[in-house]
């Protein structure tokens, strides 16, 4: 028996150990993330600048194809398909890039699908490009004001929410 034969059975447990330990790393998955409550749209955005909404309301003029992608992107975002919606407003967005309505819709698309980072940033391209009044103004406010939140910015998400309700101007009275 050679010196190296005399250690063969001594290298092959080694190695069928490290072998056994290296697929149990393997076939281990990493524990699930905590599934993060979704962001109810309707509920944090859209139903509170609509009961605040009486007053003034500036709608620009719309691309009739942007429109229809517009409403696509809506029945997939009420089919729950997100994806769809997302893709379908970006296709609008190449039509109109500058439209407020179309950018807060992609903003509370983005919200829907926990892209806080993205929501934030079309919200505020809807508020720059958009009115300072009406429902528009008020669902860039409040999704801005979710997406901090969700960001982990309390002061900041308290601060946009109290400026959604300056969105709101309404003919004097008696007039």
């Amino acid at each position: 028996m050679t010196g190296i034969d005399r250690y063969r059975p001594f290298a092959l447990t080694i190695v069928a150990a490290m072998l056994a330990a290296l697929l149990a790393a393997c076939s281990s998955s990493p524990p699930a993330p905590v599934e993060e409550r979704a962001v109810d749209v309707d509920t944090r955005v859209r139903e509170p600048a609509r009961e605040t909404s009486e007053g003034v309301q500036v709608f620009p003029l719309k691309n009739p194809a942007a429109a229809q992608l517009m409403e696509d992107a809506s029945r997939a975002e009420a089919a729950g398909d997100l994806d769809q919606a997302a893709v379908l407003l970006e296709r609008a967005l190449r039509i109109q890039p500058r439209d407020p309505e179309l950018l807060q819709q992609m903003a509370e698309t983005q919200l829907a699908r926990g892209e806080y980072e993205q929501a934030l940033g079309f919200a505020v391209r809807s508020y720059d490009t958009g009115p300072r009044v009406g429902e528009v103004c008020a669902r860039n406010w409040n999704t801005i004001s979710v997406a901090r939140e969700r960001l982990g910015d309390g002061d900041g998400a308290r601060e946009a929410l109290d400026r959604s309700g300056q969105c709101t101007v309404t003919r004097p009275q008696g007039l």
